[in-house]
């Protein structure tokens, strides 16, 4: 297997753990104690460093990536890894008829700027 598959695998593995530790939880523990909810989240982020950390040593010391492309691949990785997660899991998006979840928070996000902008005028 060719080194940069094996870094890009690693780090796909790390986000989906990585999206289950930080996103999980709001759908069937919304009513378990926000204690319990961590320790939960902590375990589930363990594996998330276990992939984690060798992918990013092995992309840094045998692919040679940079540490800014390493971290660009990994937000390509998280987005591609948490709309299905949002849209399939989740479930969200379906109800308010978005095509995925995050078109609403960038229309919120764009109109932010536009007034941002007009106020700086």
């Amino acid at each position: 297997m060719p080194v940069v598959l094996r870094t890009i695998g690693l780090l796909m593995l790390s986000n989906v753990f990585m999206t289950f530790a930080w996103y999980g939880h709001l759908k069937g523990l919304n009513t378990k104690p926000l204690w319990i909810v961590v320790l939960i989240s902590w375990g589930i982020a363990f594996f998330e460093y276990c992939f984690q950390v060798p992918g990013n040593r092995i992309g840094s010391e045998l692919d040679g990536f940079s540490t800014g492309q390493l971290k660009v691949i990994q937000e390509i990785i998280t987005l591609s890894v948490f709309l299905p997660f949002a849209v399939f899991y989740l479930r969200e998006g379906r109800e308010s008829g978005e095509p995925i979840p995050i078109a609403r928070t960038a229309r919120l996000f764009s109109k932010h700027q536009d007034c941002a902008a007009r106020d700086a005028q």
